[in-house]
C-alpha cells in the first residue's frame, strides 16, 4: 500500500483537506515535508472503516529530523486525500509508531 501512495504523491495526485490546510498552517507544516515523510515513511495504523473513507495514518521524518505523522486516504480515487498531519507527542507515542496505553 506504501508503494501505491508514494507513486500518487510522486506523480502529484493528492490533496489536502480543508482540516489539513489549516493544521499545516498552525503546526508550520511544509508541503516538501510531508513529500519527505510520505518518500521515507511507513504505515503505523490502518483505518478501512473510516467515516470518510478508507486511509491509513504513516510516521515519518524530514531531512531535517522532524517527526511527523500524517493521515491520508489510500490510494482507491484518483487523488489521495490527507487527511490530517501533525507532529506526535512522544507523551502519547513510543517511537512515535505506537499508541501508549491511557492510564486508568
Amino acid at each position: 500500500m506504501i508503494d501505491k501512495i508514494r507513486q500518487a504523491f510522486r506523480e502529484r495526485r493528492y490533496e489536502y483537506s480543508l482540516h489539513a490546510v489549516d493544521q499545516s498552517i498552525l503546526r508550520y507544516i511544509l508541503s516538501k515535508e510531508v513529500e519527505e515523510v510520505i518518500d521515507n515513511g511507513e504505515i503505523i495504523e490502518d483505518y478501512p472503516e473510516d467515516k470518510y473513507g478508507s486511509s491509513c495514518l504513516i510516521y515519518g521524518t524530514t531531512i531535517q529530523g522532524r517527526s511527523l505523522h500524517i493521515q491520508c486516504s489510500y490510494p482507491s480515487r484518483p487523488k489521495i486525500k490527507i487527511i490530517t498531519l501533525y507532529q506526535p507527542d512522544p507523551k502519547d507515542w513510543i517511537d512515535y509508531k505506537k499508541r501508549r496505553e491511557e492510564k486508568k
